[in-house]
């Protein structure tokens, strides 16, 4: 599993949204915004409400690559932008968690096998 650096880290958890890309068993592209959780293991969660019922849940339940980018726009002049993409493999859970009442029992764990970011140092 791949490790985050610090300035990853930080980014991450000053976000709040993220673009996560799953695959459906057609090979076809599927890509939704998602709330994200990082974690101090360097996963990080991903809940939602009914998340067993999407169709990210059941790409991933076939195939469980993924890609989730996080990322923004620090000015437009002059242009800079920053942010972290994470590619990995989910695991599936489903149970009690302690992300909060609203989302339901499941839940996508994010394993990150490659990091990649990009404006960052100039934050």
């Amino acid at each position: 599993m791949s490790e985050f650096s610090a300035a990853e880290r930080a980014y991450l958890r000053s976000q709040r949204l993220g673009r996560l890309a799953t695959v459906d068993p057609k090979g076809q592209p599927q890509a939704n915004p998602v709330g994200y959780f990082p974690q101090d293991d360097d996963t990080i969660l991903i809940g939602g409400f009914a998340l067993g019922t999407t169709k990210k849940w059941r790409n991933l339940l076939a195939n469980p690559r993924l890609a989730l980018v996080v990322d923004d726009v620090v000015s437009v002049r002059p242009w800079k932008v920053r942010g972290v993409e994470i590619r990995g493999e989910a695991e599936l859970l489903t149970g009690p968690h302690e992300l909060g009442p609203h989302f339901s029992e499941e839940l996508i764990r994010i394993h990150p096998r490659k990091i990649h970011s990009w404006g960052l140092e100039e934050t």
